[in-house]
């Protein structure tokens, strides 16, 4: 039996970090999926707390799961093998091959992590291909790949394109400004060896025609002898963001939203994908609230997660936000939290092994729910199913709803009297009504609860009806098809504005 032609990989540099390296990335693997190939997302080394769990219990960021998904296959660690989770003061939770190893300090990574992040890295790739022969890697870098006082110690920028000879594009944002000096600044600081490596540029959100770069192309392909591949537009498109400062640049108003759902955004926030769905809700304007700001009177406030639970508490107490949201919760409000969200709206969070730093080792929660949580060293990873006991039907509906989503935590959660389950197996969260005022405040481990469509339609019914508007539909399906349109419509726009063939040819 003859064994399959490997072809030669691709890899998608940045100017920058936010250049749109992930996205760009998912499109070149959707399109290489169209042409019959199969592609392997691989980002050697992420830094992210937005992150997903395979079918394995394995920890890997979200960007890399996205990517997967753009190229047909099924998220595994092994197509991020390093993930770094900052966790504060210049450290980082280290996860290599989807399990926590330890935690590093930033002056002391590469001396302590340069040698096992390398292996680790070697590893996923021998893994991976091993999964799928015959496949094409198309590895995503990280920040800027000319960061000169990391060059020596890099893991996942030019020494992987050397490693495995793989050919780059070059990405760079005409949006942020300074176009030509990203690219031209970019390629004078690449050592001889690694220029040959860049086959393509890239410009990435143009405004406007296409026609009035044709200078700008002409320029950059005369004084630097690399083709410029394409010039991709602004695209309108709701996608994921790539990390959370994107965040700040999802302002715009809805001109049809009935919902105003604000969004805490904490200093440790994680796995802020989990709003994705929310925000592609026509009828929903999210306003996501940093510590400091003014609560307001929304019509709900979601608390995502927090990769430093206790930390982040702390810090909605001493911006007064803590106390806006226990008034806002007893006058009538309506609260949903997930993961660190909920633990943070217990009564008690109790950290023995001192997991979530040097602070008290008991601390008070908001008391917003009976619960008592207590960290510990093992971290729930793992895939669930379940039926939602809440929100009620309405007359007419389903009576239970099923979910599906991913746990990813540490510490253990016990729900105190007075606390009913929002599922069916009594683990996924609890809620309890408020006073008089019709308020509720729930909670979940779930990740991904909001991608269930016909559970979602029903959270939001609830907040509606509140306000005596129509119901929607809950005949919704699972986020995961709007994301493959979305992925569609991505490949679409790259298939239009950009030529592969200077890559692909042998």
């Amino acid at each position: 039996m003859s064994t399959p032609i490997t072809p030669r990989p691709l890899m998608v540099l940045g100017t920058s970090s936010g250049a749109g390296k992930s996205l760009m990335t998912a499109a070149l693997c959707r399109v290489l999926r169209r042409r019959g190939e199969t592609p392997l997302p691989f980002k050697g080394q992420n830094m992210s707390n937005n992150a997903w769990v395979d079918q394995a219990g394995g920890e890997m960021a979200y960007s890399q799961a996205l990517q997967a998904w753009a190229a047909g296959l099924e998220p595994q660690c092994a197509m991020n093998p390093v993930l770094l989770k900052p966790q504060g003061d210049s450290t980082s939770e280290v996860i290599h091959l989807g399990e926590a190893v330890g935690s590093a300090r930033a002056e002391h990574y590469y001396r302590d992590w340069f040698r096992p992040g390398w292996a680790a890295i070697r590893q996923g790739l021998v893994r991976l291909q091993s999964a799928h022969p015959g496949g094409r890697l198309v590895l995503e870098g990280a920040g800027s790949p000319v960061e000169v006082n990391l060059q020596a110690r890099d893991l996942t920028n030019l020494r992987l394109a050397q490693y495995l000879r793989a050919r780059c594009i070059l990405v760079a944002d005409i949006e942020r400004g300074g176009v030509f000096a990203q690219l031209m600044g970019t390629l004078a600081l690449l050592r001889p060896v690694e220029r040959p490596l860049i086959a393509g540029l890239l410009i990435n959100r143009f405004r406007g025609r296409r026609e009035l770069f044709d200078e700008g192309r002409r320029w950059l392909e005369s004084r630097t002898g690399i083709p410029v591949l394409g010039v991709m537009p602004w695209l309108d498109e709701l996608f994921p963001p790539e990390d959370s400062l994107d965040l700040l640049e999802r302002r715009g108003r809805k001109r049809d939203a009935d919902l105003e759902i604000a969004v805490l955004r904490l200093p440790s926030l994680s796995n802020f994908s989990d709003l994705d769905p929310l925000e592609a809700e026509p009828s929903v304007q999210l306003r996501w609230l940093t510590p400091g700001q003014e609560l307001g009177n929304p019509d709900a406030v979601v608390v995502p997660g927090s990769k430093q639970t206790l930390r982040d508490l702390a810090t909605l107490r001493s911006s007064g936000l803590a106390e806006a949201l226990q008034r806002y919760a007893s006058g009538g409000g309506q609260v949903f939290a997930i993961c660190g969200g909920l633990q943070m709206l217990g009564r008690e969070l109790c950290d023995p092994e001192g997991l979530e730093g040097d602070g008290d080792r008991q601390q008070a929660g908001l008391d917003l729910l009976p619960l008592r949580t207590v960290f510990g060293a093992e971290k729930a990873l793992r895939h669930r199913r379940s039926l939602a006991l809440w929100p009620p039907p309405a007359a007419g509906s389903a009576m239970a709803l099923e979910l599906e989503g991913f746990e990813l935590h540490r510490g253990g959660t016990t729900a105190l009297a007075g606390c009913e389950p929002l599922c069916a197996d009594g683990q996924l969260g609890w809620w309890r009504r408020h006073g008089d005022q019709g308020g509720e405040v729930a909670g979940t481990y779930l990740h991904g609860v909001f991608d269930n469509g016909p559970w979602r339609r029903r959270w939001l019914n609830r907040l509606r009806q509140r306000k005596e508007l129509a119901a929607l539909s809950e005949h919704q399906p699972h986020h995961r098809q709007q994301r493959e349109l979305l992925l569609d419509r991505l490949a679409d726009a790259f298939e239009a504005h950009v030529n592969l063939e200077p890559l692909l040819k042998p």
